[in-house]
């Protein structure tokens, strides 16, 4: 599988590792590598968190701290109090353009992204933080309706997290739990298998 980043083309293939029961499983072609941390900011849309979600995502975001710096950040959902899909999509694709520097390496959650493997998840944050430019890894979890074109144009690769649609608090959950998988696949730690 490949995937474009900006005008350059990564390579997620993935290497092939024998267990001790001589079942062959596949890892990150950049476990036990020295990997650049960029600073993750995750981009959300939505107001409040519920409690349960809320302490979920704060023991995953502790549990990333050690392996690079991790930023929970949310964008107001419709800030307009907008009926239209339209309106709402594009005041809230404002608000992340708003936050994106030129030299970020931007990843949208989209339900048509790309459908990646954990393995593959550290794979692209080893791509980001060895061969991307930019000073920041930010994923942007859209409202409701979505993402809008210019995040859509603006974004280096756009991934789903299921091909099930989830709302914006469980694909936050799923999406923290994902990039601790990721660094301890990196790191060669235990917690993946």
């Amino acid at each position: 599988m490949a995937m474009c980043v900006l005008n350059t083309t990564f390579n997620m293939t993935s290497q092939c590792h024998v267990t001790r029961a001589g079942a062959k499983t596949r890892g990150s072609k950049y476990a036990g590598q020295s990997i650049k941390p960029l600073p993750i900011h995750i981009l959300t849309v939505g107001k409040t968190r519920s409690p349960g979600v809320q302490l979920i995502v704060k023991d995953y975001m502790d549990k990333l701290k050690p392996y690079c710096p991790v930023h929970d950040l949310r964008i107001r959902s419709n800030p307009k109090n907008s009926s239209d899909a339209r309106v709402q999509i594009e005041n809230e694709e404002m608000g992340f353009m708003n936050f994106i520097k030129p030299d970020d390496w931007v990843v949208m959650l989209d339900e048509n992204g790309l459908d990646l493997r954990s393995e593959e998840v550290a794979d692209l944050i080893g791509d980001a933080g060895n061969k991307a430019s930019g000073s920041r890894l930010v994923f942007c979890i859209g409202g409701a309706y979505g993402h809008g074109m210019k995040l859509r144009d603006r974004a280096n690769v756009k991934v789903k997290l299921s091909s099930l649609v989830l709302n914006h608090e469980i694909a936050l959950v799923v999406l923290v739990e994902q990039l601790y998988r990721a660094w301890t696949i990196l790191k060669g730690q235990k917690y993946h298998h």
